[in-house]
């Protein structure tokens, strides 16, 4: 066994003594028990064998009784360990689980999450983890298997030394196995995209959200067709990989099946000849079938572990690709500097360029931007021309590729990141539905005040969702979302809704970024939106020189800013205020007014 698979083992074994100790070395304890009871009642048959035939009753009696207590003990103590060790191992699948989730989550930034080998390390994750429900049995087996084996080479040795081979005869089976093992682990880490995809249109084919275009489009016999030609495709290569896994194991067994025969005959010439008791016949022939069982349980132990040692391989190239783009900071953790009170001069982007990890172009190139403390900066463009990916770049949620982005003259990688993030109010367009009572999906935004009714009102008061409690069964207590047997499932638009309360319920934020937050409003209502969140923006840049930032591809409403900035191509193309750009005659100006001409 390699060291590799020691390594998972242990590193399994520690998690479990960690969730229960008691129970651990209970179920380690029953397992050895019940694996050291069968050479122990091959023994004892020959005993039984030989004293019944010498005319030894008592001898042959007491035996007799061993061989049932024995056979008892084989038979249940493995039942007894399994009630240990059942609940054990739904603890490691949960620490597993969040493992994972610390994992991916493990960076101040998000690039990491830009990577499509990423997601296929955690696709194949996910499924690997569900299997590993067994994977403190193989460990617990493997020990147990290990004393079994020892116990049979020594029974082995005293019978013939010729037989001390037999155990080398279970070589070619466990290296076949592990061969195997790692073909077919191959080829589902070469199949996880095309099962990402298969499991994306299976998700895509059963939700409520994709149900209507589905059916108005009819789309539901596409969908099903593409479904089941990439899970045909992947099944298919790991039926392949399976097959040919599978001959090898066939032809590993082969070989100890040849020695087992040859072991066996060994004794029996021995028998003939008058060498050997029929006990000692009996005995080889006992041991001889363990050992046959205590190979195939190996290669089966040793497929377990092969499979935990491949979800711990994979947990540490999570772990590499979140590192590899989580740059070095620009000082140690200790002495990063707290964000200020208050903002006097802004946010200034100096020489910025950003690329996605393996992207093959720059998403944004040459920004030299001044966000002035205390102004409402609009940002605006076509799609792809990187609004959004302005919007994580000063939230410290990506890092530039070159450049500077400056706060109050500081470079935002000096600053603490957890700080920085504690005073920003930020709505995203692609917002979470958080399936919580509707007082906690709002006061998520704020997490010491998760159940704080007053803050949460006052919030959506600040996003005009205040009549919102009104409309919900339970007001506040409402749960809403499918995940409750009671729970509510609301309209796009009060899911929005409460997603801008949740980000405007911050009282002291020093960046306020809105991207996108109203697709799901009507004109008018984002009209009266945004002139809540100048409100918002005036008090709070008031108090702590915030910017505001805010994306959109409303006009109407863009041309109440302070500042608008243009983007085109991942570059800054014009800033100025409205008055200035439509003046300038732009593409500010062109977009504003082919977006008028359609509401004339």
């Amino acid at each position: 066994m390699s060291r590799g698979l020691l390594s998972a083992a242990w590193t399994l074994w520690r998690t479990s003594l960690r969730q229960d100790r008691r129970k651990a070395v209970t179920a380690l304890a029953l397992v050895v028990a019940g694996a050291a009871a069968w050479p122990l009642v091959a023994v004892l048959l020959r005993t039984l064998f030989d004293a019944a035939s010498a005319g030894r009753p008592l001898a042959a009696s007491l035996a007799g009784i061993g061989v049932a207590v024995l056979l008892i003990a084989g038979l249940t103590l493995g039942h007894f360990a399994h009630i240990a060790y059942f609940e054990l191992s739904e603890l490691d699948v949960l620490h597993l689980h969040q493992e994972l989730m610390a994992a991916t989550n493990g960076s101040s930034g998000m690039a990491h999450h830009e990577r499509p080998e990423l997601a296929d390390k955690v696709a194949v994750l996910e499924q690997d983890i569900e299997q590993l429900r067994v994977g403190l049995q193989a460990v617990l087996t493997g020990v147990g298997l290990a004393v079994a084996m020892a116990l049979t080479t020594a029974v082995l040795g005293s019978l013939h030394p010729l037989l001390l081979l037999l155990p080398l005869v279970a070589v070619p089976p466990l290296l076949a196995g592990r061969w195997a093992e790692r073909m077919v682990d191959r080829s589902r880490e070469a199949t996880a995209e095309t099962t990402r995809r298969a499991l994306g249109l299976f998700r895509l084919a059963t939700s409520a959200a994709a149900g209507k275009e589905l059916r108005v489009f009819g789309l539901a016999d596409e969908v099903r067709h593409r479904h089941r030609g990439l899970w045909q495709d992947a099944t298919g290569r790991l039926c392949r990989s399976q097959t040919v896994a599978s001959l090898v194991r066939m032809l590993g067994q082969s070989a100890f099946a040849a020695g087992y025969i040859a072991a066996v005959l060994v004794i029996l010439r021995d028998a003939v000849a008058g060498r050997r008791s029929a006990g000692d016949l009996i005995l080889v022939i006992a041991i001889a079938a363990q050992v046959n069982q205590q190979v195939a349980a190996a290669v089966g132990v040793l497929q377990d572990l092969q499979r935990l040692r491949s979800v711990y391989q994979r947990f540490d190239e999570v772990h590499e690709l979140v590192r590899a783009d989580e740059p070095a900071p620009a000082r140690s953790p200790g002495t990063l500097a707290p964000a200020p009170d208050r903002l006097r001069d802004g946010i200034r982007l100096v020489g910025v360029a950003l690329r996605y990890p393996s992207a093959d172009r720059t998403v944004l190139a040459d920004l030299d931007l001044h966000l002035p403390a205390g102004s409402t900066v609009a940002v605006v463009g076509e799609n792809g021309a990187g609004k959004t990916s302005l919007v994580k770049l000063i939230c410290g949620l990506l890092r530039p590729t070159a450049g500077r982005i400056l706060v109050d003259g500081i470079d935002l990688a000096e600053l603490s990141a957890p700080h920085w993030r504690e005073r920003i109010a930020a709505g995203f367009q692609d917002f979470v539905r958080f399936e919580l009572p509707a007082r906690r999906t709002v006061g998520l935004g704020d997490l010491p005040r998760l159940d704080d009714e007053a803050a949460v009102r006052t919030a959506l008061d600040r996003a005009g969702a205040d009549d919102l409690p009104g409309a919900l069964e339970a007001g506040l207590d409402t749960p809403l979302g499918k995940s409750y047997a009671d729970g509510v499932e609301l309209s796009g638009g009060q899911w929005q809704k409460l997603a801008l309360g949740r980000a405007l319920i911050r009282d002291d934020p020093l960046l306020v970024v809105l991207d996108e937050p109203s697709a799901a409003l009507d004109a008018e209502a984002e009209h009266a939106l945004f002139e809540r969140y100048r409100q918002q923006a005036a008090r709070v840049g008031g108090r702590t020189g915030a910017v505001s930032v805010f994306v959109s591809h409303r006009f109407s409403t863009v041309q109440l800013a302070d500042l608008i900035v243009v983007l085109a191509d991942g570059r800054v193309e014009e800033v100025g205020s409205h008055a200035e750009l439509v003046g300038a005659g732009g593409r500010y100006a062109e977009m504003f007014d082919l977006q008028a001409k359609a509401y004339r």
